[in-house]
């Protein structure tokens, strides 16, 4: 026999607010339908370790779903699919609506750039017969993270006759790995005494890559000589060809399951391609929007979004007016009527290292897609914050989904904080809120997500451009 609740607890189930796990809450085939769409998700990781890379699988999956490239000039017909791809960095597409251009698009916005080690424009040198890369580390980073773990070299190499090759070295079976060596502890007493931040200085992440010498008595640097032998019998390089290069290393290892429950996904690149990758599947599961379907992949977000590629530019504001203005409307005026889901990842709770987050205030592992209001720092410094407006919105529509969902900040108030790509789109005059996954680990070289969060993300996604 049911037992009936009290009147104080129907009260309090009326008017209180407590996000629940997504396991007390999903289907047994829906969480079934988590695991699996998280396969998928692995697979988009393991090719994708670069903005180019993620550009390339995007263009893929995008081509297969009938997409083509965006024709300046073009009136297209509600349902008619179009990419712009932004120098091979970033890229935007789009699904042409039922309802007029001048009443808004609805906008999807992540970004595809991971915290990683470039290579300096000059990097290759010999040291006591031994070859190095210098490099020069992109994002916010911990160093220390960097060393002795198999990286792979990825990117791509222009030459002077501008010819241009792609080099991915590490990632098959069979390829050498390269790594940033470490000090020993029985000799590292000096390095101990230094700050954690400062235990490996960003000098002295240097990839070794090679000790094998040239077989010739009379040169002087014959492993460097060693190397730059390989690199030209394999793709035509000479050293002066890093000077027009983009080459970068990023961790060899693959996306797996992790925990014996498999319950989570441990990888390299979670942020942010955990959200580019639910938001771009969710823009293909939805081929006939009301509202036009604008889906953004951007770059340079994790040093700032600076760039011609990155979102504090002038590629998405050109874009929105190229598409508006066959149909005589102006760019600014589909803006200014737009929203946005700002599409990055957020922390999640450590139980380890419980005291830099607000517990009632951070976002959780299994909770469901994190909704943050503003991220910034202390005083929500450089930041965008959403109007509660937007905000009811947002929430009627995750909640008619029924998504699971919660909210979260950045840590605690004077804790630092960070900044995500909301505050370059708000800036155009558009409503925007970040949405995205709670991450554990986030920057290092191994990321940690939850499978059911991967899934809800990708189910918020798919309820606002379905609208």
């Amino acid at each position: 026999m049911k037992e009936e609740k009290s009147a104080a607890a129907l009260l309090q189930e009326k008017l209180t607010d407590k996000p629940k796990n997504s396991y007390d809450t999903m289907s047994e085939m829906e969480i079934d339908k988590a695991v699996s769409f998280c396969e998928g998700y692995k697979s988009f990781l393991d090719s994708a370790k670069t903005e180019r890379e993620a550009v390339d699988a995007i263009v893929e999956l995008l081509s297969a779903k009938g997409y083509k490239e965006f024709t300046l000039g073009t009136k297209y017909a509600p349902g008619e699919k179009v990419y712009y791809n932004n120098r091979g960095k970033a890229l935007i597409c789009a699904t042409i609506g039922t309802e007029p251009m001048d009443q808004g698009v609805l906008i999807a916005a992540s970004h595809i750039d991971s915290p990683r080690l470039d290579l300096k424009p000059r990097p290759v040198y010999e040291d006591n017969e031994l070859a190095l890369f210098k490099t020069h580390y992109y994002g916010g980073i911990k160093k220390y993270q960097w060393t002795a773990i198999p990286l792979a070299l990825h990117g791509v190499v222009v030459k002077k006759d501008g010819e241009t090759v792609k080099v991915r070295i590490g990632e098959e079976d069979g390829d050498p790995v390269f790594c940033v060596t470490d000090l020993l502890p029985h000799l590292a007493t000096e390095q101990s005494k230094r700050t954690l931040s400062e235990g490996v200085k960003g000098e002295e992440l240097n990839i070794l890559i090679g000790s094998r010498p040239f077989k010739d008595d009379k040169l002087s640097e014959k492993v460097k000589l060693g190397i730059l032998a390989l690199l030209h019998e394999k793709y035509g390089m000479v050293e002066g060809d890093f000077l027009s290069a983009e080459l970068t290393m990023v961790p060899a290892f693959k996306a797996k399951d992790l925990g014996l429950d498999r319950s989570m996904v441990g990888a390299y690149g979670h942020d942010d391609r955990v959200c580019a990758y639910t938001s771009l599947m969710a823009t293909l599961d939805c081929p006939a929007p009301k509202k036009t379907s604008v889906v953004i992949f951007a770059d340079k977000e994790e040093t700032g979004s600076e760039g011609n590629t990155g979102l504090d530019s002038c590629f998405l504001k050109y874009f929105i007016a190229d598409l508006a203005a066959p149909y005589g409307v102006e760019g600014r005026t589909v803006l200014q009527h737009s929203q946005c889901l700002s599409a990055d990842v957020n922390v999640a709770f450590d139980p380890t290292f419980p005291d830099v987050v607000e517990k009632r205030n951070t976002a959780y592992l299994n909770y469901g897609v994190v909704v943050t209001k503003y991220t910034g720092a202390r005083g929500k410094s450089s930041t965008s914050d959403a109007s509660a407006e937007f905000m009811g919105k947002v929430r009627s529509i995750l909640d008619n989904a029924g998504v699971a969902w919660q909210t979260g900040e950045l840590g605690k108030v004077d804790f630092g904080g960070g900044g995500t790509v909301a505050k370059y789109i708000a800036s155009l005059s558009v409503d925007v809120v970040d949405v995205g996954v709670p991450v554990l680990s986030m920057h290092a070289p191994f990321e940690v997500v939850a499978k059911n969060d991967v899934y809800e993300t990708y189910r918020a996604f798919y309820a606002f451009l379905n609208q």
